[in-house]
C-alpha cells in the first residue's frame, strides 16, 4: 500500500550513537561510546557497534554470551539535520518503529516518551523546528532494566524464557527464544523523518470487501482524515466544530473495471465511507484454488491528499460448529473448504532493523515453492513491513496474524491497555485491505499457558483479590485482550473477516483444556518434547498450526559460526547455537528409534539432561558421548527432521477433512541455530523444506494405517485414532479441478522384484479424498525389512509413493557403493548430477554447500527403485570439479547410515 498524503522526508542527516550509562560499558570502549560512533538508521545499537569494529559478530561462537552488557546500557542516537519552512500548514515527525522505551527531544526541548516497539508515533513539531540545523535526539532506556523495574513495581507474571519480556511491549523474542537469541538492545527499526502537509491528511484508509450471492463485489472504504488545525478525532461519531465538509473520492480499476464515487465528510466530522459495486467480480483465491487477481484502489480527499493500494474480493467463514467428534476449525474461502498447508513465521533476522524486501522476497519463495498455502505470523515477533503482506496477496499465501502476545500472562493496567489497543487498531486498520489475511489470532499459547501449565496460575494467586470470574483470587492476566478488546477492535475495524481465535492453541472449552484434538486449533509439542515423532498417529487434530523437529542449519553454515576445537554435539559453541532445553538430547533419543545407533562411540547411556540428573518429564535413554563423525550426526539429524515432518503431515492430511489444517514450526531462522527451521538463516533449504514440496503438495497421496468400517462400529473414537487393522492408499485432491485416473500398487522387495501388484480406478472431485483398501497380497509383508509398497498415478499427476514398512535402523538397505553410481558435469549456470540405482535408495540429498557454501540445489530427499535415475540440477557460479558433488559426505542418503 503507498500513502502519498503529504511530503515524508526521512531524516538523511548524521547519526551518532552514544552511550549514556558509561558504567555499563566495558571499561575499553567506555571512552568512544562516551565521544560518539556513527549511527545507521534504520537499524540498532548492536549494528552500529559492529559496523564500527568494536564488537565481533554477535552470531560467531559464543558472542552472545560475552556482548549481554548491550542490553544493559542506555543508548542515545542523535541525527544534525538541515529543514527550511516550506510554508506548510503542518510540520509532523513521525517514528514508524522505536525499540522500545524512548524519549526524544528537538533542538533540547522534549517532544515525547514512547513504551511500545509495535507501533508508530506521530507529533506536531512546527513549533520546535528552526530554520537551518536542527538536532533530534532518541534516547532508549535499557529494555533489561526497564523489564526488571516493571516486574518489581507491578510483581511478577509468569512467562517463558529468562527475561520478563511480558512487562513491555518489546517484540518477546528479542530477549532470547528456545530458537534465538539474547540480543535485548535498542533502536530507530522503522523509518523516522518530517512529514510536512498542507490543510488535510489522510490518517486511515480501511478497505473492506465482501462479494454477493450474485457474484458482484462490495467495496466498503472508510476514510478518516486529520486538518492541519484540529488533533485527529479517534471517533467517527464524535465532532468538532472548526472542521469544514470536506469532498473524497474514491476509484477502482482493474480487470476490465474502472469505478469511482464521490463523497462528502459532513461538516465537524473526520469521517466518512464511500461504497462501490463491481460487477460479477473476479475473486482471490489461496494459491492452488484459482487465481489471485488485484485490484489498484485510489482515494484524494480535498484534491491533495492521495493514497493508493490493492484489494481483492474473496469472503472467508470458519465452521466450527459441532460434529460427531468435537468441533472443527475448517476455514472456508469464497465458500469452498480450504485445507491450509505452510508454516510459522518468525522474524528473518534477530536485529529487525536490518530486515529488507529481499528477506521477504526469499521467504515468500520458500513458501510458494514448497507448495504451502498459509503462513502464521507469530506472536512473539512483529507485525511484518507492507511488502510481506503484499506478496502474500499476489502469491495467494494465506496470512494467519497473530497479535504480538505469546507464552505469558500480560498485566491490564492502564498504560499496558492503551499500549496494546493503540497497536492493535494500527495494524488492524493497516492490515484490513490485505486480501491474504484469513485469521486474527489473539495470542500464542496463553490460555494454554493459563490451564494447563504448571506453577502459571499458582503465581497469578492474589490473597488480597477477590475469586474473579475463573473461581480464583487472581491478578488480571491478560483475557481482557484476547476476549473483550480485540474483538470488539475488530468488530469496529474490520467486520467482514469472522475469523477470530482468543489463542492458540483453541479449543472451544479454553479454560478447561485449550489443547484438544477432537476441538478447534491444537499445539502438538510431545513428539519433540517427551515421546516419538510417531506419536503424530495418535491424534486426529482438527487444525494443527504448531509442531516441529529440530535439525541442524546446513553444513556450511553451522560451521560458520561454532568454531569448538572438535566439532561435536555437545561442545561449547555448539550447545551456544542450541537453544532447545535438552536439545541435542532429544534429537539423539529420536535417532535411537529410527536410525542405526552404529555411529556412537560406545553404548555408554545414562539419563541426564544438560549434565543433570533427569526429571520425570525428561526421563529417556540418550548417549553420553558423541558421534564419531560429526558429518553423519548431522546428516541424521537432517534425515530424521523430515522423516518426522513427513510422518505427521502426511497423517494429517489423510484425515482430511476431519483435519483442515497443518502448519509446521518454523520456516526461517534469526540468526544461525539448531533449530525447527526448514530453511536456515544463510537460505540453505534443509531435507525437510524439499520433504515439505511433495507431503504439501495440492495432490497428494499416502500410504496409512486404517480402520474398517466394522471395526468403527465396534470401538470408540479414542480406540479408533489409535488402532489400525490395514493399510489404505489415500488419495487426496485439494484443488477445484477434478481428477480421474489410475492407480498401479505394487509390493516389491528392495532391489526390484514384484511380488504382488493390482491397480484402482480412481475418481476425486473438486476438493476430494478418497481412501482404498489394499487387499492382503499387497499389505502383508514376509519381510518387512526387504520389502516396500510403491503406488504411481499411471498419468503421473501425483508424486510417486513409497511405503518403508521397516525403519531405516531395520531395513537392509544396499551400502551406497552398492546402491547407486554418480556422475557430474558443468553446464551453464552450474552443474548437473545423475544418479543412477542399482539398488534401493532411500532420501538422497546433496549437500552442495559444502562444496560451494553459495550453491542451491533445486532437487532434494529423492528415493530411486534399482534402475530409475534421477538428476540433481545445481546453481554455482564457482568453478569446482564436478566430481566434488559425488563425493560421500556430499551427497548423502538413508543408505549411509547401514554403513
Amino acid at each position: 500500500m503507498t500513502h502519498t498524503p503529504s511530503t515524508f522526508a526521512p531524516l538523511a542527516g548524521t547519526w551518532t550513537l552514544t552511550a549514556l550509562n558509561p558504567a555499563a560499558v566495558p571499561e575499553e570502549l567506555r571512552d568512544r561510546l562516551t565521544a560518539g560512533i556513527p549511527a545507521t538508521v534504520p537499524g540498532e545499537a548492536t549494528l552500529d557497534l559492529l559496523n564500527a569494529g568494536l564488537i565481533d559478530d554477535p552470531f560467531d561462537g559464543d558472542n552472545e554470551n560475552k556482548q549481554q552488557w548491550i542490553g544493559d546500557v542506555d543508548w542515545r542516537f542523535t541525527c544534525t539535520f538541515d529543514w527550511h519552512d516550506d510554508g506548510s500548514d503542518r510540520h509532523d515527525l513521525v517514528a514508524y518503529g522505536l525499540d522500545t522505551i524512548a524519549a526524544l527531544a528537538l533542538n533540547g526541548r522534549p517532544v515525547a516518551q514512547t513504551r511500545n516497539c509495535h507501533r508508530s508515533y506521530r507529533w506536531d513539531v512546527r513549533d520546535l523546528l528552526v530554520d537551518g540545523t536542527n538536532e533530534l535526539t532518541v534516547s532508549f532506556t535499557s529494555p533489561v532494566r526497564e523489564s526488571d523495574r516493571m516486574e518489581q513495581q507491578r510483581g511478577y507474571y509468569p512467562h517463558t524464557e529468562h527475561h520478563a519480556f511480558n512487562q513491555i511491549r518489546k517484540p518477546s523474542y528479542s530477549f532470547g527464544w528456545d530458537w534465538g537469541i539474547d540480543v535485548a538492545n535498542a533502536g530507530i527499526w522503522r523509518e523516522i523523518g518530517i512529514d510536512s502537509w498542507n490543510d488535510v491528511r489522510l490518517a486511515a484508509v480501511r478497505p473492506l470487501v465482501d462479494v454477493d450471492k450474485d457474484g458482484n463485489g462490495i467495496l466498503t472504504v472508510t476514510v478518516e482524515v486529520e486538518h492541519a488545525g484540529a488533533g485527529r478525532i479517534m471517533s467517527p461519531y464524535d465532532s468538532h466544530p472548526a472542521l469544514k465538509p470536506l469532498s473524497v473520492n474514491v476509484a477502482l480499476a482493474g480487470h476490465g473495471v474502472t469505478t469511482d464515487v464521490d463523497m462528502e465528510i459532513p461538516e465537524g466530522r473526520n469521517t466518512g465511507v464511500a461504497r462501490l459495486v463491481v460487477p460479477d467480480v473476479k475473486r482471490w483465491w489461496p494459491i492452488g484454488y484459482g487465481d489471485q487477481p488485484l485490484y489498484t484502489l485510489h482515494v484524494c480527499a480535498g484534491g491533495c491528499a492521495q493514497w493508493q493500494g490493492k484489494v481483492g474480493f474473496r469472503t472467508v467463514h470458519v465452521d466450527t460448529r459441532a460434529d460427531e467428534i468435537g468441533r472443527p476449525f475448517q476455514i472456508y474461502v469464497n465458500d469452498v473448504p480450504v485445507h491450509a498447508r505452510g508454516y510459522n513465521w518468525i522474524p528473518d533476522d534477530a536485529f529487525i532493523g536490518r530486515l529488507s524486501s529481499k528477506d521477504y522476497e526469499r521467504g515468500m519463495r520458500d513458501l510458494v515453492e514448497s507448495n504451502s498455502n498459509m503462513v502464521r505470523v507469530w506472536g512473539g515477533g512483529i507485525y511484518e513491513a507492507d511488502e510481506f503482506y503484499d506478496l502474500c496477496d499476489e502469491k495467494g499465501i494465506m496470512v494467519w496474524q497473530d497479535f504480538m502476545l505469546a507464552c505469558a500472562a500480560y498485566p491490564e493496567d492502564e498504560e499496558t491497555k492503551t499500549e496494546v489497543e493503540a497497536e492493535a487498531r494500527e495494524h488492524i486498520t493497516r492490515l484490513s485491505a490485505h486480501p491474504s489475511l484469513i485469521v486474527w489470532n489473539g495470542s500464542n499459547e496463553n490460555y494454554v499457558a493459563y490451564s494447563e501449565w504448571g506453577g502459571y496460575k499458582q503465581a497469578l494467586r492474589d490473597d488480597d483479590r477477590k475469586p474473579n470470574a475463573y473461581g480464583y483470587g487472581e491478578k488480571p492476566w491478560g483475557d481482557y485482550y484476547y476476549s473483550k478488546l480485540f474483538p470488539s477492535l475488530l468488530a469496529e475495524l474490520d467486520p467482514g473477516r469472522s475469523v477470530y481465535l482468543p489463542s492458540s492453541p483453541m479449543a472451544f472449552t479454553p479454560f478447561v483444556s485449550a489443547n484438544m484434538d477432537t476441538d478447534g486449533t491444537m499445539h502438538i509439542w510431545d513428539a519433540w518434547n517427551r515421546a516419538d515423532y510417531t506419536v503424530y498417529a495418535q491424534y486426529t487434530p482438527r487444525f494443527a498450526d504448531e509442531f516441529g523437529y529440530q535439525a541442524p542449519p546446513a553444513f556450511s553454515t553451522l560451521t560458520r559460526v561454532v568454531h569448538d576445537e572438535k566439532l561435536e554435539p555437545f561442545g561449547k559453541q555448539m550447545l551456544v547455537h542450541q537453544k532447545a532445553s535438552g536439545g541435542n538430547y532429544k534429537l539423539a533419543r529420536g535417532m535411537r528409534s529410527h536410525l542405526t545407533p552404529g555411529h556412537l562411540n560406545d553404548v555408554s547411556f545414562g539419563g541426564v539432561v544438560n549434565g543433570k540428573p533427569s526429571d520425570g518429564e525428561h526421563s529417556w535413554l540418550i548417549p553420553t558421548d558423541n558421534w564419531a563423525d560429526i558429518e553423519d550426526w548431522h546428516w541424521a539429524c537432517q534425515l530424521q527432521q523430515a522423516q518426522a515432518m513427513r510422518f505427521g503431515v502426511e497423517h494429517m492430511r489423510s484425515l482430511e477433512p476431519v483435519n483442515a489444517g497443518a502448519l509446521i514450526w518454523q520456516l526461517n531462522d534469526d540468526w544461525p541455530v539448531v533449530s525447527w527451521a526448514a530453511v536456515d538463516f544463510d537460505g540453505h533449504r534443509k531435507p525437510v523444506w524439499y520433504a515439505s514440496r511433495d507431503f504439501f503438495a495440492p495432490r497428494l497421496a499416502t500410504i496409512q494405517p486404517r480402520t474398517s468400517e466394522e471395526y468403527r462400529e465396534t470401538h470408540s473414537w479414542e480406540g479408533v485414532k489409535t488402532d489400525t487393522d490395514h493399510l489404505e492408499l489415500i488419495v487426496l485432491n485439494d484443488t477445484r479441478e477434478e481428477w480421474d485416473g489410475v492407480w498401479s500398487v505394487k509390493r516389491v522387495t528392495l532391489d526390484g522384484k514384484v511380488l504382488a501388484s493390482d491397480e484402482f480406478s480412481v475418481h476425486l472431485g473438486a476438493v476430494d479424498h478418497q481412501g482404498i483398501a489394499l487387499g492382503e497380497d499387497l499389505a502383508t509383508f514376509d519381510d518387512p525389512s526387504n520389502e516396500l509398497l510403491v503406488a504411481s498415478a499411471v498419468d503421473g499427476s501425483f508424486a510417486k509413493v513409497i511405503y518403508n514398512p521397516a525403519e531405516v535402523i531395520d531395513q537392509a538397505l544396499p551400502a551406497p557403493s552398492e546402491a547407486f553410481a554418480a556422475e557430474a558435469k558443468a553446464v551453464d549456470g552450474g552443474y548437473e548430477l545423475t544418479v543412477t540405482a542399482k539398488g534401493y535408495v532411500r532420501d538422497m540429498f546433496c549437500m552442495v554447500d559444502k562444496v560451494d557454501p553459495q550453491a542451491r540445489v533445486a532437487e532434494g530427499m529423492v528415493s530411486l527403485l534399482p534402475g530409475e535415475q534421477a538428476t540433481f540440477h545445481i546453481a554455482s557460479g564457482k568453478q569446482i570439479d564436478p566430481a566434488a558433488f559425488t563425493a560421500p559426505n556430499v551427497l548423502r542418503s538413508a543408505n549411509d547410515l547401514k554403513r
